[in-house]
């Protein structure tokens, strides 16, 4: 079967790329069939079945151009592949809140929005998945919004301070200067959603915590949302003294990436133990997210594939 399919309200260079290298990435998504193209007409042979696939497929790179206006890199890749297209598909999910300069915040990917849904109904969700993938972003908003809602009457968040190659005691600076580092990540998310100036004005007043993990020993975290984030990082010891911190009327969110370990080589991660013990727990919901969520640039897509790929070969 040969068909020619010809390309209406998009350039046809964002579809077939530059000397057809995009075009390239589409032979390569099928294999069966033998495209050609020229200007705005592609020129397909083969099976029935695979150019009805492929036409779809073209249908779907126009459809996406006429509602953003654009096909970057990384929406070209997504789109191609069809086991992540529908990952991609809910850009016009929920919004959580509205960030500074009225940015909408939302889950971008299903398993962000299954963090979401899960926020609903669970107490104590663990979002596991490797950088890039928005969990803890998801986790803050969702804290944000909790609070704008008067749902709680505090934020807290927390992570292991670990060092990553580095040592504390060579840092400047008192014991604050020395652990900001590490909780910069949640300072920067919180940045993205509420007013430098507020920001200041809750932090001042205890409003939002942020703070070591070590630092939540002997506490009842209660009348807040709660999140752990880097969990890989802490024992096991220390998750479980964290996770008895909660309160009657509290939301607790667990974030990690158990390809990113940074304890000293003679301690274990407790992450590993917690999700296993915790798996059939009712009321504890664990949410897994994988490289098809990352929402960075698109070579972090890459990176982690290739060392997820080095891993399985070692």
């Amino acid at each position: 079967m040969e068909i020619e399919i010809t390309l209406s309200g998009v350039d046809p260079l964002l579809i077939l790329g530059v000397n057809n290298d995009r075009l390239s990435q589409i032979q390569s998504a099928f294999p069966k069939l033998k495209i050609m193209a020229r200007g705005a007409v592609i020129k397909a042979a083969g099976e029935a079945s695979e150019i009805e696939s492929l036409q779809k497929k073209i249908i779907e790179f126009e459809s996406f151009y006429g509602k953003y206006n654009r096909i970057s890199e990384k929406d070209f890749a997504d789109i191609l592949d069809s086991n992540t297209q529908e990952w991609k598909s809910n850009k016009g999910g929920e919004i959580l809140l509205y960030g500074n300069n009225g940015n909408q915040i939302k889950a971008k990917t299903v398993n962000q929005k299954k963090i979401v849904e899960a926020c609903g109904k669970y107490d104590m969700v663990f979002a596991i998945g490797p950088a890039g993938t928005g969990k803890t972003y998801t986790a803050v908003a969702l804290a944000v919004r909790a609070l704008k809602n008067k749902e709680v009457k505090r934020i807290i968040l927390t992570r292991p301070a670990v060092e990553a190659g580095e040592h504390l005691g060579f840092l400047p600076g008192d014991l604050k200067e020395k652990l900001d580092p590490y909780l910069q990540p949640l300072y920067d998310a919180l940045r993205d959603m509420i007013p430098g100036a507020r920001l200041a004005e809750f932090i001042e007043d205890g409003v939002i915590q942020i703070a070591p993990l070590a630092f939540m020993r002997g506490r009842t975290l209660d009348k807040a949302f709660v999140i752990l984030d880097e969990a890989q990082n802490a024992t096991k010891s220390q998750l479980k003294m964290f996770l008895t911190r909660m309160g009657a009327s509290a939301k607790f969110v667990v974030t990690g990436d158990v390809t990113q370990i940074d304890l000293p080589k003679k301690s274990q991660s407790g992450l590993f133990s917690s999700l296993k013990i915790l798996d059939a727990v009712d009321g504890v919901k664990i949410i897994k997210l994988d490289s098809r969520d990352i929402i960075r640039h698109p070579l972090v897509d890459k990176i982690v594939k290739a060392y997820e790929k080095d891993q399985d070969e070692e």
